[in-house]
C-alpha cells in the first residue's frame, strides 16, 4: 500500500464515512435536523446566554465540536442521549466539513501529480463547459464543434479515467472544463484542478466548508500575474475567487450571516461580476417547537469578480423577517421567510437583467415572489418584474398528520419550487423566450421582452397527480426543443414554440435498483441528450425520439488515477459536461429514501 493510500484509508476510518458510504442522508442535512430539535433547546436562547449561539458554534472546527459532545464530563450534552452518529453529524453540519476530510484531501498526497503546470490558456478560446449552464443563458447545450462527439460516436464511449474525491460523502459538484483542465469541488471541502485528458492533478484548495456547486472561470484584474479566476461558493455562505493557474486564494466574501442559509446553487460569472444564489436549510425540521421558525430569505448577491466586494444584494422576499408570535413552549416565531434560490442566475444582456427562480415560502401568507421567476436589474439589483408559477405555497418538511405542529403553516403547500435555472432562448421568428420548470412538472414560457408575459404553460410530469414527480435540477434546450429529467422517472422533450410534450422515455431502472428517478440536470449536444439516474445509470438518448443510444452503470467501485477508494451511486443533481471529445460526470448524490452515495468523478472518451 503506498503512503498516500495508507494516509487516506486511515483518515477515512477515523470517521467511518467510506465504510458505509450509502448513509440515508448526508451529514450536514442529518446534523442540521439534530441541531434544530436538540441543540437549540439551549444554544441561542436569550435566557441562556452561557450557551453560545449556533452562528458562533459554526466557527469551531468539527473535530473540537465532536470532542465537546462526547466529553464524559459534560452532563448537559450527555443528557441529550445523542447517538455517536448524531454527534458526528452535528459536528460536520456546524463546521461544514466531514470529520477527517481536511487531513486527506490535499493534492500533495496524491500519486498522480501533473509533472508540470503550463500556463493556462484563454478559457474562452477553445472548447469549454464553463459553469453550471455552459453560458449565460443556462441552456446546458454544447455545440458540435465544442462537444467533439457526434451522435453516431456516442455508442463507442468508454471510461478513460476515474478520480476519487477523498473524504467526500457525496459527489455534488458538477465538473467545469476549460482550456483542457477540469475544475471540480467536493462536500469534503476541497477544490481540484485536473488535466482533462489524463486526470492528473495540478493543485487543490481547502475551502472553509464543503462545497456542492459548479465552478466558473473568468478573467480577473489587479492580482499581479494572475489572468483568470475560479469562482464558487461553500456551505458557510462564503464566495471565493482563486487563481485558476495555481489555486491560490484571491479573495473570499461571506454573502450572508444566517447560519441556516446555504450556497448550494452555482454562482454565475458574467462580465466581471459574480452572482451568488442563496437558499435556506430551515425546512427539514422547522416544525420542531424549539426552532424559531423561520428567518432565511433566498437572495442573489452581486460581487466584483476582481475583489469580491459586494455590489448589491436582492432578497427574493423584500420584507425582512420580524417577530410574529410565540408558540406554546415560548419559542419566538418569525416571518416572512423562504423563497430559496437553488439555481444559477441567467443573464440577459439585451434587457440588462438577470433571471432566477425561487422556492416556496416557509410561513403564511406566501409572498408573490415565491415559486416565481424574478427579473432583477443587473446594475442595481432592483426588481424589474416577477411572474409567480404557483401561489400560496407555504411549506415545511414533515408538516402532515400527527407530526404537524404549531410551527407549521396552517395550509401546507405542495413545495412546488422553481429549483432549476431559467433558460433564455432565441426563437426562429426573431423573438425570445424564458423557459422555467417546477417540481410538480409544470413547464412554462415567458416573454422577456414583454415583462414576463405568459406564452404557454403545460404539466409534463409522468403523473401530475403524484407529488415530487416533476423537474428539480434542470433542463437543456436546443433551437426547437427543451429536455427535462423527471424525478418521477424518465426524460421528456417539450416543443419550445407551443409547450407540447413531444416524447417521453420512462427509463425504468435495472432490476433491484428501486424506483425510477431522473432528477439530475440533463445535457444536450446535437442529436443527443445525456441523463443521469437515481439508479446510478448514465443514459444517452436520441434527441429526435428519446430512444436509447448508450448507457453506463456508475453505481460500482472504480480504480482511480489518484488511488483514492471511490465508488459511484445515485446521479441525482448535477448533470454531465461534454467538452473536446470527452464526457465528464460525478456519481454519488444522495438525498435519502434508497439513494446511494458516492465520491467519484468519471471521464469518458470515444478513443
Amino acid at each position: 500500500m503506498n503512503k498516500y493510500l495508507g494516509t487516506l484509508m486511515a483518515g477515512l476510518a477515523g470517521f467511518g464515512a467510506f465504510a458505509d458510504v450509502a448513509r440515508a442522508q448526508w451529514a450536514s442535512e442529518a446534523g442540521f435536523a439534530v441541531i434544530q430539535q436538540q441543540c437549540m433547546k439551549c444554544h441561542g436562547k436569550q435566557d441562556l446566554p452561557q450557551a453560545s449561539g449556533v452562528a458562533a458554534l459554526r466557527e469551531i472546527p468539527g473535530e473540537k465540536i465532536y470532542e465537546l459532545l462526547t466529553a464524559a464530563s459534560n452532563s448537559t450534552h450527555q443528557a441529550l442521549n445523542l447517538s455517536d452518529d448524531d454527534k458526528r453529524h452535528v459536528a460536520e453540519s456546524l463546521s461544514g466539513r466531514l470529520l477527517g476530510s481536511a487531513a486527506i484531501g490535499d493534492a500533495k498526497l496524491m500519486p498522480n501529480r501533473c509533472s508540470a503546470n503550463p500556463p493556462l490558456g484563454d478559457p474562452a478560446a477553445g472548447p469549454a463547459w464553463n459553469g453550471w449552464g455552459n453560458g449565460g443563458n443556462n441552456a446546458r447545450y454544447q455545440t458540435a464543434k465544442n462537444a467533439g462527439i457526434a451522435a453516431d460516436q456516442v455508442p463507442r464511449l468508454k471510461l478513460k479515467w476515474a478520480f476519487g474525491l477523498p473524504g467526500a460523502h457525496a459527489a455534488y459538484g458538477q465538473p467545469t472544463v476549460v482550456a483542457g483542465r477540469v475544475f471540480v469541488g467536493s462536500d469534503a471541502g476541497w477544490v481540484y484542478s485536473l488535466d482533462a485528458s489524463t486526470g492528473c492533478v495540478y493543485w487543490s484548495f481547502m475551502t472553509r466548508a464543503g462545497m456542492r456547486n459548479a465552478i466558473s472561470v473568468g478573467p480577473v484584474k489587479g492580482h499581479g500575474a494572475t489572468q483568470y479566476g475560479v469562482f464558487f461558493g461553500d456551505l458557510k455562505n462564503n464566495a471565493y475567487g482563486l487563481d485558476a493557474q495555481t489555486g491560490e486564494l484571491l479573495w473570499v466574501t461571506r454573502v450572508d450571516d444566517n447560519y441556516a442559509a446555504r450556497i448550494t446553487g452555482a454562482p454565475a460569472f458574467y462580465e466581471g461580476r459574480i452572482y451568488v444564489p442563496l437558499a435556506k436549510w430551515e425546512s427539514n425540521s422547522a416544525r420542531d417547537l424549539n426552532y424559531p421558525c423561520c428567518t432565511v430569505r433566498g437572495s442573489v448577491t452581486s460581487l466584483d469578480a476582481n475583489t469580491g466586494k459586494q455590489i448589491w444584494k436582492h432578497y427574493s422576499i423584500e420584507e425582512a423577517p420580524k417577530p410574529t408570535r410565540k408558540n406554546s413552549i415560548g419559542t419566538q416565531l418569525w416571518g416572512p421567510s423562504g423563497g430559496s434560490v437553488w439555481n444559477t442566475p441567467t443573464a440577459d444582456s439585451k434587457r440588462g437583467v438577470i433571471y432566477f427562480g425561487t422556492g416556496e415560502a416557509t410561513n403564511q401568507p406566501a409572498p408573490n415572489t415565491t415559486d416565481a421567476v424574478l427579473a432583477v436589474d443587473i446594475k442595481t439589483g432592483k426588481l424589474v418584474w416577477s411572474y409567480q408559477g404557483y401561489a400560496h405555497d407555504a411549506y415545511i418538511l414533515g408538516c402532515s398528520g400527527a407530526v404537524k405542529t404549531e410551527n407549521c403553516p396552517e395550509d401546507v403547500g405542495p413545495d412546488s419550487d422553481i429549483g432549476s435555472s431559467v433558460i433564455l432562448k432565441p426563437l426562429d421568428n426573431g423573438k425570445r423566450m424564458l423557459v422555467a420548470a417546477m417540481k410538480d412538472g409544470t413547464v412554462f414560457a415567458l416573454d422577456p421582452d414583454r415583462k414576463g408575459a405568459l406564452l404557454w404553460k403545460n404539466n409534463v410530469a409522468v403523473d401530475p397527480s403524484l407529488p415530487m414527480s416533476g423537474i428539480v435540477w434542470g433542463g437543456a434546450a436546443d433551437d426547437k426543443t427543451a429536455y427535462y429529467g423527471l424525478s418521477g422517472g424518465g426524460v421528456v422533450a417539450v416543443q419550445l414554440s407551443t409547450g407540447e410534450k413531444l416524447w417521453l422515455n420512462p427509463l425504468k431502472p435495472p432490476p433491484g435498483r428501486g424506483r425510477p428517478g431522473n432528477s439530475a440536470a440533463v445535457t444536450a449536444i446535437p442529436g443527443v441528450i445525456f441523463s443521469g439516474a437515481r439508479s446510478g445509470m448514465l443514459y444517452a438518448l436520441s434527441a429526435a425520439d428519446g430512444h436509447s443510444l448508450w448507457e453506463f452503470d456508475t453505481a460500482k467501485e472504480f480504480t482511480t488515477v489518484n488511488n483514492a477508494p471511490a465508488r459511484g451511486g445515485t446521479i441525482g443533481s448535477a448533470g454531465p459536461t461534454v467538452v473536446g471529445g470527452m464526457l465528464f460526470v460525478g456519481s454519488g448524490y444522495s438525498f435519502g429514501g434508497g439513494d446511494k452515495n458516492g465520491n467519484v468523478l468519471l471521464a469518458f472518451s470515444t478513443e
